[in-house]
């Protein structure tokens, strides 16, 4: 702990250094006291630091590692030092020897040209000791990697997808495998994650809504808060075998127009302060966030990395947030060639820096002028500094001038290991949703002679975007069969293929050829009319779900059921009149119909990471009862659409000829067992406007299996100045029970879960009645009324 004396000698140097030549400066610099504060550390390096050093610490290298590397792809100091003389601020992906795709550079050499994990820390560590050693003033390098549901890297943990763990409903799972993600990537020397994504989703056209937590911002700002608790940890600096997150992407995202990638959102003010700005908010308040990225859409004609508005003014204006704007891939460079808001690069740097944005990612193509520009007096040096500070700052309460060389072996040690095997097997057990079961689940291990694994999805662990290539990833295939060894004959078929490669980088997706399914179809009812029963796995692929960053890289969809001929498929197997049961393994909502309606179960497995296979063996016969529950609603098609449960009451009036009713509700999910809620009691039934009520719910398991649920909170405020939605999400809790036993939950809710923002666009509580609701779906609700006065 530093001293008075401590404290005010290094004020009093910092001030000063600014003043006093180089040659006049302490032989120990300020900034390398680990035990002076952090501001003052800043301030001491910047005071020494020119133009050219002070941007070159906003600048990223992706696809420009290559002017760094050797032949071989190992960082070459000799390369480094002609290359980049100011230093390097930032570097991207080191797992990754080609650099990343983006709209601009879409080519299949630079991306998922994987490093083994030695090979990565050697660059790592060869790069950060020519940044100590070689340069000027020892500014060590910044690393991120992407980590948005395990560290995407060769060999490391894959766990399931951001909205299979959203549907688990369950926080501390949430937290605790963030917390292996963190520790694994610090392993390989990073200290930044581009993760979590709290962008509520509310099209699944949009091929990115596998990234989120769902459409609800209540239940995205929970499970954004869990994550970064995992990833960083409490507090502003970084413990051992911590990583600093990424809040992405502000905002407006997931409901993009027409469902493309980046398009447009047409929201407006109150829309974006009630439904997508909570979850940012929730994180930035209860989290020492280290870093935020802004969406790639504009809001009310002004793109979010222009938008001094959303990110100065509101960020860190209204919300306080301190930390470092880094802008997506490729962005800033958009404001130029895609949004029109400048009229070249330069001007696109000028209109980020002037918004907030800190560094330009991923190769800082427009911040490379900035220097020249200041020179030219078309940037002002402060705007430079306050970027460059907070970078530093970064760094600093990263530890990295502290940094030691990165062992390999430990990193080993540390990696897809026992425990984080482990942990990826809770974590898809407990992601599965029951969505319809007329008494065929749970099986009997050994009650089929011969179980028939068929479908597109059923050799292969679909693992999502942001995905590398995990140790031994298990498949239902896989899965089944270790299950049943011994028990019952295993058979296989394909069924259909969906897409005709299956490489997830490639930009074109072409569709499998109907002809050849139709004689997979054949060949798949000859192996099912064998068995007696048939699992069917089917759904999306990699490719058929995704980002779509460019033209001629896309992934969003006008239609929401299946591709191909899996309908068919399915269709085919229930005419046998064999069981069917069918896994969706998928990244967007199942909106599949003919399936939900005649299958004789379904589980929704999403993308569940490598134990999913393990998992979803395991659910099938009963050694985990599923409790998951849907983190968005399910529309029928694509006709509902937009389709979220807390709609406006003018919304759903009606069609003709259809149902305004989804596929599935939000947060429903069955269960091998039967569970009883009591309707909700409030400690009091009136309240003022300042205090806040207790809620509790008994559930009671009431069947003959022990099993989960999700008791679920939703708060209606009747009357309003301005409309507010039927029902919202405000609480919610997963709890375990064995058969017989009963619970008590209990919620608090205070004045947050009342606000809304009024005519003058000021977040208040307004007294009159409040329908407080609880049950195990946003549908099948109890409820009692609590006055606000």
């Amino acid at each position: 702990m530093a001293s008075r004396r401590d404290l005010l000698r290094w004020s009093v140097s910092a001030s000063a250094l600014a003043f006093l030549p180089a040659a006049a400066r302490p032989a120990t610099p300020l900034y390398k006291d680990a035990r002076a504060p952090v501001d003052l550390r800043v301030r001491d390096l910047m005071g020494r630091m020119t133009l050219d050093e002070k941007v070159a610490q906003l600048i990223t290298l992706s696809t420009s590692k290559r002017d760094v590397m050797n032949e071989a792809r190992a960082f070459d100091p000799g390369r480094a030092d002609a290359a980049y003389p100011h230093g390097i601020g930032q570097i991207a992906r080191p797992s990754d020897r080609g650099g990343a795709a983006t709209a601009n550079n879409t080519g299949t050499d630079v991306t998922g040209r994987w490093r083994a994990p030695a090979d990565t820390i050697a660059f790592v560590n060869a790069a950060q000791g020519w940044a100590v050693e070689r340069s000027r003033l020892g500014i060590p390098i910044l690393f991120h990697e992407e980590a948005l549901h395990g560290y995407m890297a060769p060999e490391a943990t894959s766990f399931p997808q951001a909205i299979a763990l959203a549907g688990s409903f369950d926080r501390d799972l949430v937290e605790r495998v963030n917390a292996v993600i963190a520790r694994e990537v610090r392993a390989h020397g990073t200290v930044l994650a581009l993760s979590p994504v709290v962008d509520i989703a509310r099209d699944p056209r949009w091929g990115r809504i596998e990234e989120t937590f769902g459409e609800d911002a209540y239940l995205c700002g929970e499970m954004g808060v869990a994550a970064v608790m995992g990833l960083q940890g409490p507090g502003r600096t970084l413990a051992p075998g911590k990583v600093f997150a990424t809040l992405k992407h502000m905002t407006g995202h997931g409901q993009p127009e027409s469902g493309e990638n980046v398009a447009p959102a047409p929201i407006a003010e109150r829309e974006l302060r009630e439904r997508f700005f909570p979850p940012f908010r929730k994180v930035v308040k209860r989290t020492g966030i280290g870093a935020v990225m802004p969406s790639y859409n504009e809001i009310d004609g002004v793109p979010s990395h222009a938008n001094r508005w959303l990110l100065t003014q509101v960020l860190r204006g209204e919300w306080g947030f301190d930390g470092a704007i880094v802008s997506d891939y490729a962005a800033i460079p958009e404001l130029a060639s895609f949004h029109h808001v400048a009229a070249d690069m330069d001007g696109a740097a000028r209109l980020a820096l002037a918004a907030g944005v800190d560094s330009d990612l991923p190769d800082g193509q427009a911040f490379r002028s900035l220097a020249d520009q200041v020179r030219a007096g078309k940037v002002s040096l402060a705007a430079v500094d306050a970027a460059c500070r907070r970078m530093l700052t970064l760094k600093f309460r990263a530890g990295l001038f502290e940094g030691a060389t990165v062992d390999p072996r430990a990193a080993a040690r540390l990696t897809a290991n026992d425990e984080a095997r482990a942990l990826a097997r809770e974590a898809a057990e407990k992601s599965i949703a029951l969505l319809v079961n007329d008494g065929t689940l749970p099986l009997t291990p050994g009650g089929h002679r011969r179980v028939a694994v068929i479908g597109p999805n059923a050799a292969v662990a679909r693992l999502g975007g942001y995905s590398s290539i995990p140790k031994s990833p298990v498949s239902l295939l896989d899965g089944v069969r270790q299950r049943l060894a011994g028990r019952a004959e295993v058979v296989h078929a394909q069924g259909v293929f969906i897409t005709q490669s299956e490489d997830r980088s490639a930009n074109e997706v072409l569709l499998a050829d109907p002809a050849k399914n139709r004689q997979l179809i054949a060949e798949a009812v000859a192996v099912a009319n064998t068995a007696d029963i048939v699992l069917l796995a089917i759904g999306d692929t990699e490719q058929t779900s995704r980002e779509g960053y460019a033209k001629n890289h896309l992934g969003d969809r006008t239609d929401l059921d299946l591709l191909g001929e899996q309908n068919a498929l399915f269709l085919a197997l229930k005419a046998t009149g064999k069981p069917v049961v069918v896994l969706a393994i998928n990244g967007r909502p199942p909106s599949w119909p003919t399936v939900t309606g005649g299958a004789n179960a379904v589980l929704e497995c999403w993308y569940m990471g490598q134990e999913g296979g393990h998992a979803m063996a395991a659910a099938l016969f009963g050694d985990v009862n599923p409790g998951a529950k849907l983190p968005v609603t399910v529309a029928r098609h694509v006709g509902q659409l937009p389709v979220f449960y807390d709609a406006k009451p003018s919304a759903r009036r009606g069609y003709l000829f259809d149902t305004t009713d989804p596929l599935f509700p939000f947060g429903f999910g069955l269960s091998y067992t039967t569970f009883r809620l009591s309707p909700p009691r409030l400690s009091a039934t009136r309240i003022g406007v300042a205090a806040s009520v207790e809620v509790e719910v008994d559930v009671t398991n009431t069947g003959t299996r022990a099993g989960d649920e999700v008791v679920q909170l939703y708060v209606h405020d009747l009357v309003a100045s301005v409309t507010q939605p039927i029902k919202a999400l405000k609480g919610f809790q997963r709890v375990s029970l064995k058969p017989g036993e009963r619970r008590t939950v209990r919620f608090t809710l205070g004045p947050d879960a009342f606000a809304l923002w009024n005519l003058d666009m000021e977040e208040v509580v307004e007294p009159g009645q409040f329908h407080i609701m609880t049950g195990a779906n946003s549908r099948d609700l109890q409820s009692v009324t609590l006055d606000i006065a």
